[in-house]
């Protein structure tokens, strides 16, 4: 989506400059790991309007594969504001990319496919958009490539809180890799703790559960790890999990070790949180090194 951003970290209501960046889940990761020097591609759909071609434009600047976004002639371009310190406003209702369906994943070579990553979001959109997401897990699993879903849960897309959790958890049940917020399973499923968590989802191979400043922890074959959060001054938190799970992935691409994959995911989420833009700026191949400290 398009993104408008005061351009100091101060409320909406008393800006006076503002940014045009861009944001949304699965293009913020994409981004985050062609910066890191991974090959992404994000499929998606923006409106043939000025916000979607600007939005188009600027995800491609940041080495991601773009060709198979789709421009749509009627739909507008979604659009947030991110109000620093109070959370985002969505202006995305009837939205390009919420007209997706399984028919637009023609064309995909699966089988050249290392990673599939989605979020809870697409499924909210729409029916066809649910619909997709449950298409594209099926080709990815039958061609053996990994699945990778980020619980993000937004309230506000869903009509109520027991389609959301019964939505997600069918869906997360299906991915080899599931990223969730404490406080977001907690929310959904009553779920206080990582262990607790870790009962809902007792057969995921990578179950990975952040506790904001906290720590992460991740459940895998090789038991329970837990690391720290690191210690930061918060100028904006919103895109902060899309770049945890870069971070992670990031370390998982590289085969690293499961302390090394939750270190790479603070590191990423520590420049993320410096920041108000969804994806800060860096350099190509600027990967943040993993920094030592209890979160603060």
């Amino acid at each position: 989506m398009a993104l408008v951003v005061p351009a100091a970290a101060e409320p909406v209501e008393n800006a006076t400059d503002f940014r045009l960046e861009v944001g949304g889940a699965e293009s913020n990761v994409a981004c985050h790991l062609a910066a890191a020097g991974h090959r992404a591609e994000w499929f998606s759909a923006l409106g043939d309007d000025a916000l979607g071609r600007r939005t188009l434009a600027r995800v491609a600047e940041h080495g991601v594969a773009t060709g198979r976004v789709r421009l749509h002639p009627h739909a507008p371009t979604g659009l947030y504001v991110k109000d620093p310190g109070a959370g985002v406003t969505y202006y995305r209702r009837g939205s390009a990319a919420s007209l997706l369906s399984p028919e637009h994943l023609t064309g995909i070579d699966w089988g050249a496919v290392r990673i599939l990553h989605l979020s809870g979001i697409t499924p909210a959109l729409s029916d066809s958009c649910r619909a997709l997401v449950d298409a594209a897990i099926d080709a990815a699993r039958a061609a053996g490539t990994t699945v990778s879903f980020d619980v993000n849960d937004r309230p506000a897309l869903w009509p109520d809180r027991a389609s959301a959790a019964e939505v997600i958890r069918d869906i997360a049940n299906l991915a080899d890799i599931v990223l969730v917020g404490r406080d977001e399973a907690e929310a959904l499923w009553s779920a206080a703790t990582a262990e607790e968590i870790r009962t809902l989802f007792p057969n995921t191979p990578h179950l990975i559960v952040k506790d904001a400043d906290i720590e992460a922890v991740e459940f895998s074959a090789a038991g329970r790890c837990s690391v720290p959060a690191l210690r930061v001054d918060v100028v904006e938190s919103v895109g902060a999990g899309d770049a945890f799970a870069a971070g992670w992935l990031h370390g998982f691409l590289r085969d690293a070790s499961p302390v090394d994959r939750i270190a790479h995911g603070h590191a990423f989420a520590a420049r993320a949180l410096s920041s108000t833009r969804d994806v800060p700026a860096h350099r190509e191949h600027d990967t943040p090194t993993p920094m030592e400290g209890p979160a603060r």
